[in-house]
């Protein structure tokens, strides 16, 4: 009987055995979700991860939610829901006898002429506000994300530039050392080039500590790009399109302007929802009565139908259409100093885009002439005809130059960036 009764048992845990090492062969050989590689994360791409770790985002749905239930409150045929009135009456009271009486009715809160509609277009109103809200709250994350990452992208070209210029620094220190013992050049020569050296591992030192500092001020959007520096090509700025320069007006559609428009509209309607809640509500009543004046007498029903009409304006609410008034001449007033304040935004943006592109076609020619100066010098020293001061000169100016060049381009990228901040573009 013991043996009937273990040998399914050990087979039912052979199979399970067998199933789950087939499991974990399988999860073994099951392909690895590549992870994208963090010096590849793009303005837009970061952008978006940011506002997904933003409280706005995660809140939004519920406040869409809120705004949906107070648009359909004003579809109501009432003004509140009705009420359920449930009411007894006896002569003597825990007895059967005498008379008797049970009263069950409704009691509904009437609209006040002109509230239905204007609480309708409230909430319409307050639909539109929080839609405005959330693209407010995007755009102005943008401009802390643009300003993170542009940051980032001048700390990388500055390491980059810096240990190109250490390791020529090397390469021409190592030169001079040769050239000093073969009696071509003074020994001081030689110390000026050490001394060079450590210029350059101090600016790569510093170089260093500002792109740890640019990306730990980007991993607080939740990236942590790659710490590989490497020489930034143009396309690693990842630049975005350049908008319409020429446009004079801000938008109608600027995040900061639509929000500012959507607070005016929800401040004018609640005042004019507010001038005609001047008083209570009006109310309905229906309600059914089964009764009886004594004991043995057959119970009656009858049907009772009331209107209840409140007299005379209500103190609080004459105070209350007060203050929305103000509210919404507050709104207006915002909105037009709003509308001056982007517009002189997107004058300067405009203004920044145009000295920026210039000075980097400046920096551009510059840095060419500057670099076409070193090999002449380079081959004048090698040949014996140009000395070292002059040879170090040329190498700092070129240096210099192509720092400037590369500083100069991620600014023009950066004044575009701005542009369109001052647009209410977001990244793409």
């Amino acid at each position: 009987m013991q043996t009937l009764f273990f040998r399914p048992w050990r087979r039912s845990a052979a199979l399970a055995l067998g199933w789950a090492l087939a499991s974990m062969a399988a999860h073994a050989q099951a392909p690895h979700t590549p992870v994208p590689d963090p010096a590849a994360w793009s303005l837009r791409a970061l952008f978006d991860h940011a506002w997904q770790r933003q409280p706005e985002a995660q809140a939004q749905p519920l406040r869409q939610q809120a705004a949906e239930a107070t648009r359909l409150a004003a579809q109501r045929w009432t003004a509140e829901p009705p009420a359920l009135q449930l009411q007894t009456r006896t002569d003597r009271p825990g007895s059967q006898q005498g008379q008797r009486e049970v009263e069950v009715g409704l009691a509904a809160p009437l609209w006040l002429p002109g509230e239905r509609a204007r609480s309708a277009a409230l909430g319409d109103a307050q639909w539109q506000q929080v839609q405005s809200q959330q693209r407010a709250a995007q755009w102005q994350l943008a401009a802390q994300v643009r300003q993170a990452w542009w940051d980032w992208q001048r700390a990388r070209s500055d390491l980059a530039l810096a240990q190109d210029r250490l390791h020529s620094a090397r390469q021409l220190a190592a030169d001079v050392q040769r050239r000093w013992q073969a009696g071509d050049l003074a020994r001081t020569d030689g110390l000026q080039a050490q001394a060079v050296v450590a210029q350059a591992e101090a600016a790569q030192a510093e170089a260093q500590g500002a792109l740890q500092a640019a990306r730990a001020a980007l991993s607080a959007w939740g990236a942590l790009p790659g710490t590989a520096p490497g020489a930034p090509a143009p396309q690693d700025w990842r630049a975005e399109p350049l908008a319409d320069a020429a446009a004079q007006a801000v938008p109608d559609t600027h995040p900061a302007l639509a929000q500012a428009q959507a607070q005016a509209q929800v401040a004018r309607h609640t005042a004019e929802l507010a001038a005609v809640q001047r008083r209570a509500n009006p109310e309905l009543s229906v309600a059914a009565t089964r009764g009886r004046d004594q004991a043995g007498e057959r119970y009656r029903q009858s049907v009772t139908l009331g209107l209840r009409i409140p007299l005379g304006d209500n103190a609080l609410a004459q105070a209350k259409e007060a203050a929305a008034q103000a509210d919404a001449l507050e709104q207006e007033t915002r909105l037009q100093r709003e509308r001056e304040r982007l517009a002189q935004d997107l004058h300067a943006a405009q203004a920044r885009v145009a000295a920026a592109q210039a000075q980097s076609d400046a920096a551009a020619r510059h840095a060419a002439l500057v670099q076409e100066t070193l090999g002449h010098v380079d081959k004048a020293f090698r040949l014996g005809e140009a000395d070292w001061p002059t040879r170090l000169r040329a190498e700092q100016d070129a240096a210099q130059a192509q720092r400037q060049l590369a500083r100069a381009r991620i600014d023009a990228a950066a004044a575009v960036s701005a542009l369109r901040q001052a647009l209410g573009l977001l990244p793409e």
